[in-house]
């Protein structure tokens, strides 16, 4: 399968500072890929090399198959960065003609229509983007992004700022974005649950190395030890409770209603767990496994990280 971009051994220096130290990692066509890492990791210069901003000192860098300085290329990607780049004094159907002509289109209305429509605007398309909301400009913003039909698609933050509810929303649009639209999206953010929710495929870096890349399931299932989640039908009483937490090979890791997290050492068995709680009349309803989640991932990967 060829890939939607491949970065083999990237380098910069911004000043006295080296801001990517070598990192290596691709997109495959179809990706959700999570770009994640703290504030001065690196994400910001990557995404700003791969758009064409910024030129790397040296390692190679192509986008579905061409080399980075090809100008084709600016055809194939679009992208919505920290500024949203709209007008406010325009309406969201002049922003979307407007950024057409940059790219010397002229748009029919049924593509500008098809546009809000897949951004959920059309009922908005001709009000002034002054009156719009944080969510509704950021979505805007994903319609702008695609105006000239781009292949890959570049969103740095594209919920920042934005309430729970329009977080979904855009969320919603982004998966229709990737499977229906066939969009190849990087998705750089500090949203933790919204990557784990959306992507398929994760690279974390921190001062300018990638920490951790790969298929997000995979490396849910690699690193750290799996939970065990057992449901009872009634309250687990506080006595049993207090008997497991002096188990420390258990891994009682959280009280939750009625049910109960374990996180057991190496070498305990699910079934030692099911059979102390019968032991002590607790009736189990049902027994599931919990991965590690990104978050605990992330955090892990972090805490590697050795200051100098």
């Amino acid at each position: 399968m060829k890939s939607a971009i491949r970065i083999e051994n990237i380098q910069k220096s911004l000043g006295d500072r080296k801001v990517l130290k070598g990192i290596s990692f691709s997109v495959e066509m179809g990706d959700i890929f999570g770009y994640l890492g703290p504030n001065g990791a690196g994400k910001t210069t990557t995404i700003r090399i791969i758009l064409g901003l910024l030129k790397a000192d040296s390692g190679n860098l192509d986008v579905l198959g061409l080399n980075v300085n090809n100008s084709e290329i600016r055809r194939k990607i679009g992208f919505m960065l920290d500024l949203d780049g709209l007008y406010d004094s325009m309406t969201a159907r002049e922003n979307l003609i407007f950024y057409s002509r940059i790219y010397n289109l002229v748009m029919e209305e049924e593509r500008i229509n098809k546009l809000l429509d897949i951004v959920e605007l059309s009922d908005r398309a001709d009000d002034r983007v002054h009156t719009y909301s944080r969510g509704m400009r950021q979505r805007l913003a994903l319609a702008r992004s695609m105006v000239h039909d781009p292949e890959i698609l570049v969103l740095d933050e594209p919920t920042s700022g934005v309430d729970p509810s329009g977080q979904i929303e855009i969320r919603k649009i982004m998966l229709n974005m990737a499977h229906k639209e066939n969009k190849t999206i990087i998705l750089s953010s500090h949203n933790l649950d919204e990557v784990q929710r959306i992507c398929n495929r994760i690279a974390i870096i921190d001062r300018g190395e990638i920490k951790l890349y790969g298929e997000l399931e995979s490396l849910r299932q690699k690193m750290g030890r799996s939970g065990i989640i057992i449901k009872s039908p009634k309250n687990i009483p506080v006595s049993v409770i207090n008997e497991i937490r002096e188990l420390p090979r258990l891994g009682l890791k959280e009280v939750k209603d009625k049910s109960l997290i374990f996180m057991p050492d190496e070498g305990t068995e699910t079934s030692d767990i099911i059979s102390f709680l019968s032991s002590r009349g607790i009736k189990i309803e049902e027994v599931m496994k919990q991965e590690a989640s990104l978050e605990e991932m992330y955090s892990n990967i972090l805490k590697e990280v050795k200051v100098p």
